[in-house]
């Protein structure tokens, strides 16, 4: 067992780049005679393809703190992790059917556009603002330095700097070609990632086999994970009683059993999903039933990753409890790369090949959706109002490189201190406190004709407001154990709230503010959209697709809960 790669790894991971680069080549020159068409370059506007749609939303959300954050929480907590993989496909048809219809009907290409017709030009200013802060601060700049950090570890040396460099570059060369190029493009790499992930699982499963006496067999393996850690396959996480362990507890403040599908959870998901110009976007230049069929697409796609991204992990947590993982360093984030370690030569390239076409994609699609925002909201708004497309197109390429010049400079000696928490950590601690009032501005907007852009902007300063009171203060001020929840220790001499149910209070509170302000308005606000029920109607091909991924979860939940 090595971490180390050899000459046939280096070859599998080149052929991968080559294919990748070669392949965007090539859409790019077929889009040439568009190549200053700005829409066809910021949305690529009527030429995506459904599973192209799919393919990239799911390139665009699997990156390094999936591989490496939700495999360690698999090791930690076990299978009630995917929840965050299986309600998402839930909040994929959430999306399909009620959301995108009202983004293609009023001709919505970007988030702080939706915000500028529903409510008013100050609320998209400062989302916008908002919005370019956190990409480049906090989601490139923990993508590239996870990323690195873990290829770094898989190549087995000092590596960091030239691979944090190899990543920035690959991501800018697929990111200037426009969003077409980084769709079909992210169709490969979400086929390499898928297949190098399954084989990681699939070596993971036959490892345990050997291990454990029963053959190098993945069903025998996966026979054995369920033997040696039955708590791993329970979705439902006990609530803590006086007798529980620290460990009971910390898992408990990591995922709250049924108080995170009724709190927390599906806010994530919703806001992610629905109110993200980073992953919308995809959607958004498409008509609506490729849009929609892409989004259940990806829905059914998201199925699978719990296989990809966590089974790594609870066969790492039976390995090093059985005493078979020695070189398992870092504690849990550690666990995807000790388990790559297994890999012979070739597949361990496969394996990099993988990690990097989610890295790359991630950064891509970030990086893509950054000169979107900043050039159709900002510059062309509020600096250079005449620009041609041919002056926008140039000025998105100019936002491109700056976003990635900036996450490179923060990233290169880690000042925005990623490692000390761990990039999943950093991304959640930093998105989730403004997520509740972000996604009640967004849902109340969309089907609340009296919301008003005051509401608006109230809600999200006090969704923010909120979840510091809940997930800092609240335990101090108002004790440990009230109607609204319960606080528990954190063995660090604290008491903490859970995160899920952090949320689902700020978000709860936050509504209750917005709709009492909005009372305060007229009935209708001039600036709702006009609703009917014919956009929401699906045709029977996406009901059937509905159909089956319902199906499937319901019956995963049945088995595991």
């Amino acid at each position: 067992m090595s971490s180390s790669l050899e000459f046939a790894d280096y070859a599998v991971f080149i052929i991968y780049f080559l294919v990748v680069s070669i392949y965007g080549y090539i859409i790019y020159r077929k889009r040439e005679k568009n190549e200053h068409d700005a829409k066809a370059y910021f949305l690529a506007e009527g030429t995506l393809t459904w599973w192209a749609i799919g393919a990239s939303l799911i390139a665009s959300n699997i990156s390094a703190e999936q591989f490496i954050g939700m495999s360690g929480e698999g090791f930690f907590l076990g299978i009630a992790v995917a929840a965050y993989e299986w309600v998402a496909a839930i909040a994929l048809i959430i999306i399909a059917i009620w959301f995108i219809p009202v983004y293609l009907k009023n001709k919505i290409y970007t988030m702080p556009q939706f915000l500028k017709t529903r409510y008013n030009e100050t609320t998209a200013l400062i989302m916008a603002v908002f919005w370019l802060f956190l990409y480049v601060f906090v989601n490139l700049t923990s993508i590239l330095y996870l990323g690195a950090v873990a290829i770094n570890g898989l190549a087995g040396g000092d590596y960091l700097h030239v691979i944090m460099l190899g990543l920035a570059v690959f991501a800018l060369i697929i990111s200037l070609g426009g969003m077409k190029v980084v769709a079909y493009t992210d169709v490969i790499q979400v086929a390499v990632l898928i297949i190098g992930g399954l084989v990681t699982s699939y070596i993971a499963l036959t490892t345990v086999g050997r291990y454990f006496g029963v053959g190098e067999d993945a069903i025998a393996g996966f026979n054995v994970l369920m033997e040696k850690a039955p708590e791993h396959f329970k979705m439902i996480i006990p609530r803590p009683t006086a007798t529980s362990t620290q460990l009971e507890i910390d898992k408990y403040l990591t995922f709250p059993g049924l108080m995170s599908y009724l709190a927390g959870i599906w806010i994530i998901n919703l806001n992610y999903w629905g109110c993200n110009q980073y992953i919308t976007q995809r959607a958004l230049g498409a008509d609506l039933q490729t849009a929609r069929t892409g989004i259940l697409f990806a829905g059914l796609l998201k199925l699978l990753m719990p296989v990809i991204v966590m089974l790594p992990g609870i066969a790492a947590y039976v390995l090093y409890q059985g005493g078979h993982l020695p070189q398992l360093v870092g504690g849990k984030d550690g666990a995807y790369s000790a388990m790559l370690t297994f890999l012979p030569t070739g597949l361990k390239g496969l394996s990099v090949a993988a990690l990097t076409a989610a890295i790359v994609a991630s950064l891509a699609g970030k990086v893509n959706s950054i000169s979107t925002i900043y050039t159709l909201d900002v510059h062309k708004k509020y600096i250079q109002k005449g620009a041609s497309d041919r002056a926008q197109v140039n000025i998105g390429r100019y936002a491109v490189f700056a976003s990635m010049v900036l996450a490179v400079m923060f990233t290169w000696n880690d000042v925005l201190g990623i490692g000390g928490v761990g990039g999943f950590t950093y991304i959640q601690k930093y998105t989730g406190f403004i997520s509740p009032g972000v996604f009640a501005m967004f849902f109340l907007g969309m089907f609340w004709k009296r919301t008003t852009g005051t509401a608006a902007i109230v809600g999200v300063i006090a969704g923010f407001l909120l979840s510091v009171l809940f997930n800092e203060y609240a335990p101090a001020m108002f004790g440990n154990e009230t109607l609204l929840y319960t606080a528990w220790p954190n063995g660090k001499g604290g008491f903490e709230i859970p995160f899920h149910i952090c949320m689902g209070l700020s978000f709860f509170f936050t509504m209750l503010l917005m709709i009492g302000i909005s009372f305060a308005g007229p009935k209708v606000n001039p600036k709702a959209f006009e609703l009917d029920t014919e956009m929401f109607k699906v045709k029977p091909q996406t009901t059937v697709l509905i159909i089956i991924t319902l199906l499937i979860i319901a019956a995963l939940y049945v088995k595991f809960w």
